[in-house]
């Protein structure tokens, strides 16, 4: 790959990675006024991360639901609980459908 051609894909990838950052925040500023709008918002971002090959920002993405995809809330729409068997860890419970994830600390 040429040297313009690394230049050209870290640009679009820096500018993916701002736009999805935005979306991201206004999800999390409309989810209680308008869920439906919010999770627009992630489909938005998740698709412009697939096509740019950008992955979403670490601190978003345990906020989307690995199961349906859907915006997550803590105490609205999921469960966050702590665990300290085996190895300490957190574990986050949809409640659209039920799915389990589980975060190490």
């Amino acid at each position: 790959m040429s040297v313009t051609r690394k230049r050209e894909r870290r640009e679009i990838e820096k500018i993916a990675r701002e736009r999805m950052e935005y979306l991201m925040r206004l999800a999390d500023d409309v989810f209680l006024r308008d869920r439906e709008r919010a999770q627009r918002y992630v489909e938005i971002c998740r698709r412009l991360g697939m096509r740019s090959r950008v992955r979403i920002p670490r601190a978003w993405r345990w906020r989307i639901c690995r199961g349906c995809k859907a915006f997550l809330w803590p105490g609205v729409n999921c469960r966050v609980r702590l665990r300290v068997r085996r190895q300490s860890h957190i574990v986050v419970t949809c409640f659209n459908c039920g799915h389990h994830m589980r975060y190490n600390i």
